[in-house]
């Protein structure tokens, strides 16, 4: 009895090693994970992307030959040689690396948004391992009270002060506990190979918990944390990724400039002797394509304007609900610091209670259904406690996903 009592009390301490083995956990996550590799990758093509815009448009090289030479006054054109190259408006390629730099740093939003859901999933399913170990932790101590119970019923039935049905019944519940311990092994057995998933090792690897946790007081956090959540601030980033795509579209909306160079060589007149007999043709070419029919520029114009606007509301909807979720995990946790408080002192009332009941087995009279019921309210009790302990770091896991604390 003073083991059980010690181990329900025993919660209320902490390790001070519970940060750091989950830090641990959470950091070989955040190393290994192939869904953050993929968004590391992903941000690194769109880096790459940046000197992809310093590119211009192809060098055109044409070449010919005249089937029907044409004659000229200084001889026939025998072919053409060409070669043109187009450029962007001044700004267009310094325009087009800032809109590639603002999609990449959206990129960049999703790998810390992915960590910190990552964070997330392993702290609880970490603290579902821990309840459940807990939880086992108690059966065992339940199933050897109710052997030690079960010595006393025998002992009591040779004597003529229990019936042989009071000792069915306490091996019964004992058989009923280790039906509940083998389901959470089970248990313990698919939260174990979800975690080592989320950490990308095998299934196989054991996982160290703590020996316990412990319920702080409630701390008060700024809502105005949330504005520096890295969920929001992707739509800020997006946001000016049109802006920059509004940028671009108005540069790209102005005429483009072309450079070339035609080269005709010409055959030597035959009879005929003067200076520029048979002299090549070179001419230096200048050319400017206007977009004369720019709706497509305009059309993308308003649709620049729709879509910040839409990025906008989905920022807005983003915010309530993580201030919803928010609100809801702090209710949630403190609805759990309750309850925790409740079950322990309930479960302190059920100990002085089943103190009673060896007391009156001492003096020579013991109600084994007495016995029984509070067995099952203490281990109801414990399993409420560890229940509520759970909750709470569920909660607090929750807390520190909106905040980033």
């Amino acid at each position: 009895m003073k083991r059980i009592t010690t181990m329900a009390l025993g919660l209320l301490s902490v390790m001070g090693a519970n940060a750091q083995t989950l830090d641990s956990y959470i950091q070989e996550a955040e190393n290994n994970n192939p869904e953050v590799q993929a968004f590391e990758i992903k941000y690194n093509i769109a880096k790459e992307k940046i000197s992809e815009t310093n590119g211009l448009p192809n060098t055109e090289v044409s070449a010919g030959v005249f089937v029907s030479e044409p004659e000229t006054r200084t001889g026939a054109q025998k072919a053409r040689f060409s070669i043109k190259q187009m450029l962007p408006w001044f700004g267009t390629i310094t325009a087009r690396e800032n809109y590639a730099s603002s999609l990449a740093e959206v990129d960049y939003l999703d790998i810390a948004i992915t960590k910190r859901k990552l964070r997330l999933s392993v702290s609880q399913t970490y603290y579902a391992l821990f309840a459940i170990k807990e939880k086992q932790k108690v059966l065992d101590e339940n199933i050897q009270l109710l052997k030690t119970y079960e010595r006393l019923a025998l002992t009591s039935v040779e004597v003529g002060k229990a019936s042989a049905v009071d000792v069915l019944r306490l091996q019964i519940r004992q058989n009923e506990l280790e039906e509940n311990k083998l389901v959470l092994e089970q248990e313990y057995e698919t939260e174990s190979t979800n975690f080592n998933k989320l950490l990308n090792r095998e299934d196989s690897i054991a996982i160290e918990l703590v020996d316990s946790l412990t319920i702080y007081e409630p701390t008060e956090i700024q809502q105005s944390r949330l504005k520096v959540h890295p969920e929001l601030e992707k739509y800020d980033k997006l946001y000016e990724s049109i802006a920059q795509s509004e940028i671009l579209n108005q540069k790209e909306a102005q005429p483009n400039l072309g450079f070339g160079l035609d080269y005709i060589p010409v055959a030597d007149r035959a009879g005929i002797n003067f200076s520029d007999n048979g002299k090549d043709i070179l001419m230096p070419m200048v050319s400017l394509s206007i977009p004369i029919f720019n709706n497509k520029y305009k059309s993308k114009t308003v649709q620049n304007e729709m879509r910040q606007n839409e990025i906008n509301a989905q920022k807005e909807h983003r915010k309530n609900l993580l201030e919803t979720i928010l609100n809801k995990a702090f209710n949630s946790r403190e609805a759990a610091r309750i309850k925790y408080a409740t079950q322990l002192k309930n479960l302190h009332r059920s100990n002085d209670a089943e103190k009673i009941l060896i007391k009156n087995y001492e003096t020579g009279t013991i109600d084994f259904n007495d016995v029984l019921d509070i067995q099952e309210l203490q281990l109801k009790f414990q399993m409420n406690v560890i229940e509520a302990i759970k909750n709470y770091y569920i909660q607090m896991s929750i807390v520190n996903y909106v905040t980033n604390q």
